[in-house]
């Protein structure tokens, strides 16, 4: 019984140590209640759909299919869609893959990197189990200024 109550606090420990756990805690949760309905196999945009559901239900502040602006150097140079900005701070990428690999998860990293977003969640619903990975852009810029907008 001491070991089980050492193991929870140590996670309990870990989890607060994440910046914004409490909001990525619950998105991971609503992705698994998905994953546990409808399984793996569909395409992506069925997941996207489902999870737009579930954090409607859960009262989460998102965007879906955000347009978001990329920078290089502080000038603009175009923009891609992100599949959820939740609580305009946290990036959400879906996935609908047999298994993520090292390119899905760089390509994640890259996106935060040019958003300047200091988390996101990698969440890939193709496989058996549902497969998530918490991502922080360690280069992030507390209230970046760019030059050309």
């Amino acid at each position: 019984m001491i070991w089980g109550d050492f193991g929870m606090s140590r996670k309990l420990i870990v989890m607060a140590t994440y910046k914004f756990h409490e909001v990525t805690e619950k998105i991971i949760g609503a992705s698994m209640k998905v994953h546990s309905a409808l399984g793996n196999g569909f395409q992506e945009v069925i997941y996207q759909r489902a999870l737009e559901i579930e954090l409607q239900e859960q009262n989460i502040r998102f965007k879906r299919e955000f347009s978001m602006p990329i920078y290089y150097k502080g000038y603009n140079i175009g923009e891609r869609r992100v599949d959820f900005f939740v609580e305009d701070k946290i990036m959400v990428e879906l996935k609908a893959i047999t298994q993520l690999e090292n390119v899905h998860l760089a390509q994640a990293k890259n996106y935060l990197e040019a958003y300047n977003i200091q988390v996101g969640l990698l969440i890939n619903f193709g496989s058996i189990s549902l497969q998530f990975k918490r991502l922080e852009n360690l280069k992030f810029v507390e209230n970046p200024f760019p030059l050309n907008q």
